[in-house]
C-alpha cells in the first residue's frame, strides 16, 4: 500500500481511494495506516482499505486482561491504538479501514460511529436482514447478536481503523474471549444468517455503501 502523492486541492469532490490488498498481516498494516495518518497533509486523499487479516486478537487502549482468551488457542493478542475492548480478526472477516481528515469532512466521533453502523445496516437491508446499532455498544447487531465491530484512532483531526464485518469467519475464537468487553455476547455472521452471496461480491457490495456514506 503505497503512499498517495499530491492531489488537486479540492478534495471534497474527489472520491476515496480504494485499495484491497488481500489478507495481511495485522501488525504492519495497522502501522502502515498510523504512518499514513501522521504523514498526511491537506491535499492527501481520504482512503479506504479493505482487506482480511490472519487469525489474531487486538485490544484498544482500554482493553482489561478480563476480557482476554480464557484458552491457549494459539492465536497472537496484539494491543493497539484504537478504542475499545478485545475483538477477533481472521479469514472470512471483511475489515474495511476509514483513513478519513475528519475536519475537512465535518465530523466528529460519534456521528462518524453512527455512519460506519450505518453503512453496514444499509448492507444487510440489501438481503432483507434488518440489523441495527446500540447506544450503550458501538457495532452492527442483528438481534442480540453482534455482526461487525468498530474501532477507531483520531490523530490531527484524521482516523484510522474502521469497521470488521463476520461473512463467513470462524466464529470459534470469538468463544474464548468477551467480545469487545462483554461476557456472554453472542456473535454471528452473515453465512450463519444464510447469505450465500461469495465474500468478494459481499465486499463490492460493502465498498459502494461505503462510498455512498463517504462520496
Amino acid at each position: 500500500m503505497s503512499r498517495l502523492s499530491a492531489a488537486p486541492v479540492s478534495l471534497a469532490a474527489e472520491p476515496l481511494v480504494v485499495r484491497r490488498p488481500g489478507l495481511v498481516p495485522y501488525v504492519p498494516t495497522w502501522e502502515q495506516m498510523r504512518d499514513f495518518t501522521l504523514a498526511r497533509n491537506n491535499q492527501t486523499r481520504d482512503e479506504l482499505w479493505l482487506l482480511e487479516h490472519p487469525p489474531v486478537y487486538t485490544v484498544g487502549l482500554a482493553g482489561k486482561t478480563e476480557h482476554w482468551p480464557r484458552v491457549d488457542n494459539g492465536i497472537p493478542v496484539v494491543r493497539v491504538d484504537r478504542g475499545g475492548q478485545i475483538t477477533y480478526h481472521g479469514p472470512g472477516q471483511w475489515v474495511a479501514y476509514l483513513l478519513l481528515d475528519m475536519r475537512r469532512r465535518g465530523l466528529t466521533i460519534r456521528p462518524l460511529v453512527r455512519l460506519m453502523e450505518q453503512v453496514v445496516i444499509k448492507l444487510l437491508a440489501d438481503y432483507n436482514i434488518e440489523a441495527h446499532g446500540r447506544n450503550d455498544a458501538p457495532g452492527v447487531y442483528v438481534g442480540a447478536a453482534k455482526i461487525a465491530a468498530l474501532g477507531l484512532r483520531v490523530k490531527n483531526g484524521c482516523c484510522y481503523h474502521g469497521l470488521a464485518l463476520n461473512v463467513d469467519v470462524d466464529l470459534e475464537p470469538f468463544d474464548a474471549i468477551n467480545p469487545c468487553g462483554y461476557a456472554g455476547l453472542e456473535v454471528t455472521s452473515m453465512q450463519r444468517l444464510g447469505i450465500t452471496d461469495t465474500k468478494a461480491q459481499i465486499g463490492d457490495r460493502l465498498i459502494r455503501h461505503i462510498q455512498d456514506v463517504f462520496p
